[in-house]
């Protein structure tokens, strides 16, 4: 099994009677040169790990919000080679563990055997293909961790007994556990289903449990983390560095709302 930096975050952050917080932020938005600086502001900020999302151009399971900034990522020439050269940057300055998010054709283009050994060289700690059957997932997972890469996959709502066994017999490091059904973006509100999901799929796998899409601010960031290991925010972090793109402050912009959202982490200690 991999030994990466995931397993000691959670450990950690259980230590700490917390959850851990998870961000998502599309690797070359607003700029590839400025994606290293966003994610020191998030480590600042509280954040302990970070997805690091390969633009695509046809993301089916992201909403409108992440949709853009692929769109502005891609324009700026980003692809999977220049997505590692900049978690090679970020890995030079920090030891925050870093998963790289992506869909599976950028992948294949790319070679899975090379993206296991270059990923591994830039720094990743493991992989999340949200596109990847896991039913079909043995040799792409043999191949990740011959490299000592982790290997997260999702289970939803909807996720069949089978698949929620496959999921946990396949995943290395966490779970995503997705809220609901549909694609990525801002709630007003926790979906019900979470709670289910969480206790379904602590009846087949001990490893933490992050529960992500939907989560946008610090309340819902302290619900999930009475039940969860982990909380996963992407779209409302996105949309931060959307709304303040050109502002040469946009690294502290982005700091306070990942503090502000990591207000919400810790658990009350029983009297």
């Amino acid at each position: 099994m991999p030994s990466t930096r995931i397993p000691d975050l959670f450990r950690r952050a259980r230590e700490e009677n917390r959850a851990a917080l998870v961000a998502y932020i599309t690797a070359g938005d607003p700029t590839p040169e400025l994606t290293p600086s966003l994610a020191a502001a998030l480590e600042r900020g509280g954040v302990d790990l970070i997805e690091l999302g390969v633009p695509f151009s046809d993301p089916i399971a992201d909403g409108p919000m992440i949709q853009r900034a692929s769109d502005r990522a891609l324009g700026h020439g980003m692809n999977v080679r220049r997505v590692l050269e900049i978690a090679r940057e970020i890995r030079a300055m920090s030891e925050i563990p870093l998963l790289l998010f992506t869909y599976l054709n950028p992948i294949l283009r790319y070679g899975l055997d090379k993206l296991a050994a270059d990923a591994a060289a830039a720094g990743i700690d493991g992989c999340l293909l949200t596109d990847l059957s896991v039913e079909e997932a043995g040799s792409y997972v043999g191949v990740m961790r011959a490299s000592g890469l982790d290997t997260v996959f999702l289970a939803a709502p909807t996720s069949t007994a089978e698949r929620r066994q496959l999921v946990a017999r396949y995943s290395t490091g966490f779970v995503y556990l997705v809220s609901r059904t549909g694609v990525t973006g801002e709630s007003a509100s926790l979906s019900d289903s979470a709670g289910a999901l969480v206790k379904a799929m602590r009846e087949v796998t001990k490893l933490p449990l992050a529960v992500g899409f939907g989560i946008s601010t610090r309340e819902q960031v302290a619900a999930v983390a009475r039940i969860a290991d982990g909380v996963v925010v992407g779209s409302a972090l996105v949309r931060v560095i959307e709304e303040h793109g050109e502002d040469p402050r946009l690294a502290g912009h982005v700091e306070a709302f990942a503090r502000e959202l990591a207000g919400g982490l810790r658990r009350e200690v029983p009297a």
